[in-house]
C-alpha cells in the first residue's frame, strides 16, 4: 500500500507540475532536438541550478520554434551559432559584426552573450569509401547522381541548401532526414550524402569524408547564450555563474561529450555532470532498457501525459457533443459541422503546433491542448450526431405523445439511448489523443513525446520504445476502461427500456 500511495503521489505531482504557471519565477532554458542542444542547455541547467529555480525544456523544435519561444518569454535563454542568428533569424546575407547583431536584437529584447568556445559550422559528408568521392563541394557539382539525405531545417534554411545550391551550382534533388538518422541512412547506402555538424562525434567513428567548402560559403557557428535581456536581473546569481562558462568548450569537449551520448549511451545529465565536475568524473555503464523505461522521470512524463488527454477529451467533449446534436437536429447544419471538424483532421499536427506558438505567443501545455482538442472533436461530433439519429422514431413519437418538450426529450429519451454510440466516440477520442500527445513534447509540453524526440534525435531504438511502449500501454488501459463504461452503460440503457 505505502508503495502504491507513493507512485500515485508521484503520478499526480508529475500532473500538477505539468499545469504549473511559472510566470517568470523558474529560469526557463531551452535546447533544439540534436544532441549537443540537449548537453549544452543540461550544462546551463546544472550550472545555475544551485542559485535560482530552473528548468530544462528539452527539444523544443527547429530554430524557429525555440526563437519563438524566447521572443515570447516562454524560455530566458538557450544555445544558439552566431552564424545561425546571423542568416536564419536576422536574415542577413552577409556575415555580420557581433554589434550590428546586437543592435538588431536588442529592440526585441534579446542579446548574445557567453561565447562557450567552438565553431560548429556545417558541411557535407560521404562515406569515406565511396568510389570517387568528390574531394569538395565544387567537385560534387559534377557527380549530379550521387543520393542527397538532408536535415529538414538544414532544406529551408537562409544558410542552408538553397543557397548552397546556388553557390555551388549542384543539381541534386535531395530527400529530407531528420539528423538523429542520418548516420544510419548513410551507412547503410540509403544515401550517398548528408550534412552534419563539425562537432558531431560520429564523423570519426564511422570514417566520413567531409567535403571542403572551396567557396567557403558556410559563415562561422560559433557557439553562444542567445538570451533575454532581463534574464540578468532576474536571476543575478545565475547568470553570474552562467557567464563563467565562457571559453570553457574547446571543439575537443564538445566532440567528446556529443560522443559519450550518442557513442557510450550516457544521458545528458550525466554528461553535463562530468564536464562541469571532471575531478569526479567515473566511467558511468551505458543504460539498459529497463533503466530509460522505469527511469526518475517516468511518473513525471505519465502526469503529464495524462493530464494532456484527460483535459483535451474533457474540453473536446464540451465542445463535441453540442455540436453533434445540432448536427443532428438541425439538418441543414449537419454537412458544414461535419465538414469543419473534419477538415481539422486533416492539419498536420506539427504543423499546427508550430502555427498556435506564434498566435498564442507561448510554447508548453496551452498549444498543446488546444491543437489535442482540435484533433478529438470528430469522433465526439460524429458519434453524437449518428447516436441521436439512430434513436427510434416511435419512442419520439410516444414522447411527444406524452408531452415532453423537445428538451425533455433530448435529455430523457434520445441523449440516454445514444449514450453507449457517444461513449464509442469519446473512446476513439481519447486513444487518438494518448497517441497524438507525443508530439506535444516537441513545444515543451512533456509527456512520453519526450523520450521519443531524445530518441529520435540520437538514433536510439531503446530510447523510443521507453517512450513507445507506456503510450500503447496507456492507450489500452483507455480503451479497456472506456470498453468496461460501455458495458455497464449498455446494461442501464437494457434495464431503462425494459
Amino acid at each position: 500500500m505505502t508503495s502504491w500511495r507513493r507512485y500515485l503521489a508521484a503520478a499526480l505531482l508529475g500532473c500538477a507540475q505539468a499545469a504549473v504557471v511559472h510566470a517568470g519565477s523558474t529560469l526557463e532554458i531551452g535546447s533544439k532536438r540534436f544532441t549537443e542542444s540537449y548537453v549544452l542547455a543540461e550544462i546551463l541547467t546544472q550550472t545555475a541550478k544551485p542559485y535560482a529555480p530552473v528548468r530544462h525544456q528539452q527539444g523544443l523544435g527547429n530554430t524557429a520554434i525555440v526563437f519563438n519561444a524566447l521572443k515570447a518569454g516562454s524560455i530566458d535563454v538557450y544555445p544558439e551559432y552566431l552564424g545561425t542568428i546571423d542568416t536564419e533569424i536576422l536574415k542577413h546575407t552577409t556575415a555580420s559584426t557581433l554589434a550590428q547583431i546586437q543592435r538588431e536584437l536588442a529592440p526585441l529584447g534579446l542579446g548574445v552573450a557567453v561565447p562557450l568556445g567552438f565553431n560548429n559550422t556545417y558541411a557535407l559528408a560521404m562515406r569515406g569509401d565511396t568510389p570517387g568521392a568528390p574531394a569538395t563541394l565544387s567537385a560534387l557539382a559534377q557527380q549530379p547522381n550521387l543520393r542527397l539525405g538532408l536535415s529538414h531545417e538544414f532544406l529551408g534554411r537562409v544558410d542552408g541548401w538553397p543557397g548552397l545550391a546556388q553557390r555551388y551550382g549542384l543539381t541534386q534533388r535531395p530527400v529530407g532526414l531528420d539528423h538523429g538518422i542520418a548516420y544510419e541512412a548513410l551507412s547503410a547506402r540509403q544515401v550517398d550524402v548528408i550534412d552534419i555538424y563539425a562537432t558531431d562525434a560520429k564523423i570519426g567513428k564511422l570514417g566520413l569524408h567531409v567535403l571542403t567548402d572551396d567557396a567557403h560559403y558556410f559563415p562561422r557557428y560559433d557557439a553562444v547564450l542567445l538570451y533575454r535581456l532581463d534574464l540578468p536581473q532576474r536571476f543575478p546569481q545565475a547568470w553570474r555563474a552562467i557567464r563563467q562558462l565562457e571559453g570553457k568548450i574547446d571543439t575537443a569537449h564538445m566532440i567528446a561529450m556529443n560522443g559519450a551520448v550518442e557513442l557510450d549511451g550516457q544521458s545528458f545529465a550525466k554528461v553535463a555532470g562530468q564536464f562541469l565536475k571532471p575531478s569526479g568524473a567515473v566511467a558511468t555503464p551505458r543504460d539498459g532498457f529497463l533503466d530509460k523505461l522505469f527511469g526518475p522521470d517516468f511518473w513525471r512524463l505519465t502526469g503529464q501525459h495524462v493530464l494532456l488527454v484527460l483535459v483535451a477529451v474533457g474540453a473536446a467533449s464540451l465542445i463535441g457533443i453540442p455540436l453533434g446534436i445540432v448536427a443532428a437536429l438541425v439538418p441543414r447544419t449537419h454537412g458544414a459541422l461535419m465538414a469543419i471538424v473534419g477538415m481539422l483532421q486533416t492539419v498536420p499536427s506539427l504543423a499546427l503546433l508550430a502555427m498556435l506558438i506564434p498566435l498564442l505567443g507561448s510554447i508548453g501545455t496551452t498549444p498543446a491542448l488546444i491543437a489535442l482538442t482540435l484533433y478529438a472533436l470528430l469522433p465526439i461530433v460524429r458519434n453524437t450526431c449518428i447516436g441521436l439519429l439512430q434513436v427510434p422514431a416511435g419512442l419520439r413519437m410516444a414522447a411527444l405523445a406524452l408531452g415532453l418538450t423537445p428538451r425533455q426529450r433530448l435529455l430523457k429519451i434520445d441523449l440516454p439511448l445514444a449514450l453507449p454510440v457517444i461513449l464509442a466516440g469519446l473512446q476513439t477520442a481519447a486513444v487518438l489523443s494518448v497517441g497524438t500527445a507525443t508530439i506535444a513534447a516537441f513545444i515543451g509540453a512533456g509527456g512520453y513525446g519526450e523520450r521519443i524526440a531524445i530518441g529520435l534525435a540520437l538514433n536510439d531504438n531503446q530510447m523510443l520504445l521507453a517512450g513507445a511502449l507506456p503510450a500503447a500501454a496507456l492507450a489500452l488501459l483507455t480503451q479497456w476502461g472506456f470498453a468496461v463504461l460501455e458495458r455497464l452503460t449498455v446494461r442501464g440503457t437494457a434495464q431503462t427500456r425494459a
